[in-house]
C-alpha cells in the first residue's frame, strides 16, 4: 500500500496530538492504568480515587502583558502550556482610541495561515472593541489545533508585531 505526501502528513499529525495527549497522563507504576494486580485492592501503585481532576482554567494571553503588539505569544504559549480541554483563553487588549493600535482576534484554519499570517480565509472571533473591560472569552471546545492571531494593519501585527499563537488543548486525566 502506498501512502501520498498528503496520507502521510494526515497520519504523522494523528499520531503526534495521540502522543502528546498520552504523554500528559499520570501512568503511576501501572501499565494500564486500571489498578489491576497487587496493591490496594486490586492495584500494581498506589491508590489512585476516581476523578480528582481540577475543572477548566481560565487563561489571560500574554499574562500581565495581554494582547498588544511586539510581544512573542508563541514563545508565550510555549511556556505557559499545557492548555486543556475546555480551558478559557481571555484575550484583553485596550479598545481603540487616538492613543492606541486597534488590535483583534482571528481564528486562523490552518497551519500554512498561521505560519504565513495568511488571513483571506481566517475567522475574525473578536473584534477591536471587544478586548476592553473583562476582555473577550474563548473556550477550547474541541481537541484541534488552534491557530490564533491579530488580523489588524492586513497582518502586519501577526508577521512583524508577532500576535500570533497556536494551542492543541490536552484531555485532563485522572491523576
Amino acid at each position: 500500500m502506498r501512502f501520498t505526501g498528503s496520507t502521510r502528513l494526515v497520519i504523522m499529525m494523528v499520531a503526534s496530538l495521540w502522543g502528546m495527549s498520552i504523554a500528559n497522563m499520570d501512568w503511576g507504576s501501572g501499565y494500564n492504568h486500571t489498578n489491576w494486580g497487587w496493591g490496594w485492592g486490586w492495584g500494581w501503585g498506589p491508590y489512585h480515587p476516581p476523578n480528582q481532576t481540577q475543572g477548566p482554567n481560565k487563561i489571560n494571553v500574554g499574562g500581565s502583558e495581554n494582547w498588544h503588539f511586539g510581544f512573542n505569544y508563541t514563545e508565550w504559549a510555549f511556556q505557559n502550556g499545557p492548555f486543556y480541554f475546555n480551558d478559557t483563553l481571555v484575550f484583553k487588549y485596550d479598545p481603540p482610541s487616538n492613543n492606541t493600535f486597534p488590535h483583534s482576534v482571528y481564528l486562523l484554519p490552518n497551519l500554512w495561515s498561521f505560519l504565513t499570517c495568511d488571513l483571506r480565509r481566517a475567522k475574525m472571533i473578536a473584534s477591536p472593541t471587544q478586548g476592553g473591560g473583562d476582555g473577550f472569552h474563548f473556550v477550547l471546545n474541541r481537541w484541534r489545533p488552534y491557530y490564533f492571531a491579530c488580523g489588524e494593519r492586513n497582518g502586519f501585527h501577526c508577521k512583524v508585531g508577532r500576535m500570533r499563537f497556536m494551542v492543541v488543548p490536552l484531555f485532563r486525566w485522572n491523576h
